[in-house]
């Protein structure tokens, strides 16, 4: 089982974390948010956070509440994230080549739901499929649960025909933007339920080199749709391995939740790599505090071919 972490997110800083709160620098701006991961006691202390803090979330029930100003900031701001090639190594490196890729970016906001509009642990998942698209200027690309687009973008720069699917029409405009802000183009956009596009895919015979799958919890799709992790990720699974290219593919599965261990993966997608011949790899993200602690934020599956 591997523990990964973004290494290279210089607009990205998890600066401490405890007692069910998150310290982090998103760009200039410092930030106070719920994390109930956090069970710990901060290594910091609360007047040294809210010194550094410029917004502080108070939640007002499970799923919104209100940002609280300690500085002057404005309500959107942007930062930007290089992607790595994790596939450029060995002889390429040697002879002067570059891991180095694209930049992308990402408006950030205040917004009611305590998110400011990127998961900065996915990091390591961009640079993934952007490795892994690099060199398949023809492969097509899905992005599920899609929200503001992080894989998308690093799919769209790594020459991918990217297909973005997400049920909340807000958050999709808000990938967009992010898409002409980083100067990319052409990628399609989908208000839909991702479980039924999925299986409208599978019905129209359509394959993916590239799928990766975020899935909340708990969601709802534009229609009203109920989504409960443990309820329907074996039936989503099962309908997206059906829709990924056999012959050549990467799949990535995250699963946030407090109770899964990757172990659930590893169990949803053991039958498809062992008829397909498919690596695949399980393992944890995480995001590594300043202060030294380190914060778990999901399991995840890999197939890759």
């Amino acid at each position: 089982m591997q523990l990964l972490s973004p290494s290279n997110f210089n607009d990205y800083e998890l600066i401490d974390c405890g007692n069910f709160e998150k310290l982090e620098r998103f760009g200039k701006y410092i930030t106070i948010r719920p994390e109930p991961q956090a069970v710990w006691p901060s290594v910091m202390g609360k007047k040294d956070w809210e010194k550094q803090a410029h917004v502080k979330f108070i939640p007002k029930n499970s799923s919104s509440g209100d940002w609280q100003k300690l500085k002057q900031m404005p309500d959107q701001w942007e930062i930007t994230y290089r992607l790595k090639n994790q596939e450029t190594r060995g002889d390429k490196q040697k002879a002067g080549g570059s891991a180095q890729g694209e930049d992308i970016t990402f408006r950030l906001g205040l917004t009611s739901f305590k998110h400011v509009g990127v998961f900065p642990e996915q990091a390591v998942n961009w640079d993934k499929i952007y490795g892994f698209l690099k060199d398949k200027p023809k492969a097509k690309f899905l992005n599920l649960f899609a929200y503001t687009g992080g894989a998308s973008l690093a799919a769209r720069a790594a020459g991918a025909d990217v297909t973005h699917v997400d049920s909340i029409k807000q958050v999709v405009t808000w990938a967009n933007e992010n898409m002409q802000k980083s100067k990319l183009d052409n990628i399609r956009w989908l208000v839909d339920d991702a479980l039924k596009f999925a299986k409208k895919e599978q019905r129209r015979g359509n394959t993916y080199q590239g799928i990766i799958l975020d899935p909340p919890a708990f969601g709802h799709g534009p229609n009203g749709e109920k989504w409960k992790l443990e309820d329907n990720i074996a039936e989503m699974m099962e309908t997206v391995l059906q829709i990924l290219d056999p012959a050549q593919h990467l799949l990535i599965l995250n699963a946030y939740s407090l109770g899964f261990s990757a172990l659930v993966p590893e169990n949803l997608l053991r039958p498809f790599a062992q008829k397909h011949k498919s690596d695949l790899s399980i393992g944890e993200l995480y995001l590594n505090a300043s202060s030294g602690v380190k914060l778990p934020l999901g399991v995840w599956g890999n197939l890759k071919k």
